[in-house]
């Protein structure tokens, strides 16, 4: 992947001005326990509507290791494309983009998964918001990245998410 691909080069992110931490994170978005994906975020630019967080893979305590190929355990792409959800989400409730409470998944476009992540990895998502309708619908631009690894980032997934607010006050 060659640099103007990036939306981001993970490599350029100062990981350790950490712009939200969890609880932070919790102030934004719904999720909770075993479903809560994200570690940090390292960068929220509301100007080039771009949003980088993280998520620690602990080496033995997340809900899929178990179940998910057993003996080999990796990271499944369905929680790859969550993880995104989840720094798109926080993103879109933090700078209000479409004025509602609790921004979900609507869909998934162009997704392909180029590495594996594995138990112990940081996955590095990075999200560049792409269109905006208030009140109806988020579009955004995805890449997950493993490392670094020997020093360099390793392209994981990428994609196009779809976000859409939820319905709070018919669920409660």
């Amino acid at each position: 992947m060659t640099a103007k691909e990036l939306i981001v080069d993970p490599a350029s992110i100062d990981y350790s001005l950490v712009v939200a931490d969890l609880a932070e994170i919790r102030r934004h978005n719904a999720q909770r326990d075993a479903m809560e994906q994200l570690t940090a975020i390292v960068l929220d630019d509301p100007e080039n509507q771009v949003c980088a967080g993280y998520l620690d893979i602990s080496p033995d305590r997340e809900f899929w290791h178990s179940g998910h190929m057993p003996g080999f355990p990796l990271m499944p792409g369905v929680i790859m494309c969550e993880v995104a959800a989840q720094v798109c989400s926080f993103h879109s409730h933090r700078h209000d983009l479409l004025g509602c409470e609790v921004m979900g998944f609507g869909g998934l476009d162009n997704v392909r998964f180029r590495g594996i992540v594995y138990p112990g990895d940081r996955l590095t998502v990075v999200c560049k918001v792409v269109q905006v309708r208030r009140g109806r619908l988020l579009v955004a631009r995805f890449q997950g990245f493993v490392g670094p690894r020997e020093g360099e980032f390793t392209l994981a997934c990428e994609g196009e998410i779809r976000g859409v607010p939820l319905p709070v006050e018919e669920l409660r």
